[in-house]
């Protein structure tokens, strides 16, 4: 993709029981638009805590940048206060008010039937159970994907969901929100009610929690339009609130 679309760089940012690497398929088929990415570390420690990750990360950018989240992550790219950031693509993701937290939002709705139970251990980090990845997080990937989920993953700290969110950068500039359909993490209920309330451009697609692993193509067709439509590519004027 050529014109003022070069210059914008997409950094994705992981969620909870995940690193980077859950979005590298996505990276790969973005970047074969000739389209700068980043996926941003976090240490899933407190949302400030991931928030001042996020600003690092970005601190190696130039120029405009979109900001991509997965689950917890949009709390985190709601939170980052860079004035460079022209536009947000929320994925199955929590989008917390000012003054919620991420179990606020989390919450809202009572858990899929098959959801796993989550707790802190002793040191207040919440790991994934083994049997939640299949039944889950992730039901339309195979077992062996499941079970990499599983081995590699990484755990939240409480803090991370208890504490309160800024006023959200949604606010302030556009956002694009891809609903996930047959989420058993966060209710798919909750994920209209986020972004009807932040005004996204909603896409509702028939997919788990994790389409970033189970269907890419389909999430990198909404990092594409929302590209264009920040680049001026796209001709269709402001989104739809």
């Amino acid at each position: 993709m050529s014109g003022s679309n070069a210059e914008l760089t997409v950094v994705m940012v992981h969620g909870a029981w995940a690193d980077g690497s859950s979005w590298t398929q996505v990276i790969r088929l973005v970047q074969a638009h000739d389209i700068r990415c980043l996926a941003a570390p976090i240490p899933l420690t407190s949302l400030s805590d991931d928030v001042r990750a996020l600003d690092r990360t970005l601190e190696r950018t130039n120029g405009p940048v979109m900001l991509a989240a997965h689950a917890y992550a949009g709390a985190v790219i709601g939170s980052t206060r860079s004035d460079r950031v022209r536009g947000l693509v929320f994925v199955s993701a929590l989008a917390p008010d000012e003054g919620e937290t991420v179990a606020d939002v989390f919450y809202r709705e009572p858990p899929h039937p098959q959801a796993p139970q989550l707790a802190p251990d002793s040191q207040g980090y919440i790991w994934m159970p083994e049997s939640g990845f299949p039944s889950a997080f992730a039901q339309h990937a195979s077992k062996a994907d499941n079970a990499l989920f599983a081995a590699v993953q990484r755990p939240i700290n409480v803090a991370c969901i208890q504490e309160k969110a800024p006023r959200p950068l949604w606010k302030s500039v556009p956002a694009w929100y891809l609903l996930a359909e047959q989420d058993r993490m966060i209710s798919p209920k909750t994920q209209e009610f986020m972004a009807t309330r932040m005004k996204a451009e909603i896409r509702r697609m028939d997919v788990d929690h994790t389409p970033i692993a189970t269907a890419p193509e389909k999430v990198t067709d909404v990092l594409l339009a929302a590209a264009a439509r920040l680049s001026g590519q796209d001709q269709r004027g402001p989104i739809s609130s």
